[in-house]
């Protein structure tokens, strides 16, 4: 295993620990802002329709993806600007 490699595994962590609570934040904030509602609708709410259910989880899911991908890439380039080698 290279340098970069062992280098990118605690940053990688962190990391993700990070993108989990700010990509929740994200959601929560985003989702008030369509519905006006604090929380998200949860699958086994009968009250809610199927819709608006998928619709919740769908977006969630973008967010997830996208935060993790922009830190996942920002703790790469931070290693391979630290080790000179890229860890992947």
């Amino acid at each position: 295993m290279n340098a970069s490699k062992v280098a990118y595994k605690p940053v990688g962590l962190l990391l993700g620990s990070l993108s989990g609570a700010v990509a929740g934040g994200i959601f929560k904030t985003v989702w008030k802002r369509i519905q006006g509602e604090e929380d998200a609708p949860d699958a086994t709410d009968q009250q809610r329709r199927w819709r608006e259910i998928l619709v919740a989880a769908a977006l969630q899911g973008a967010i997830f993806a996208a935060v993790k991908a922009a830190t996942d890439r920002a703790g790469a380039t931070l290693v391979n600007r630290m080790t000179g080698a890229w860890p992947g």
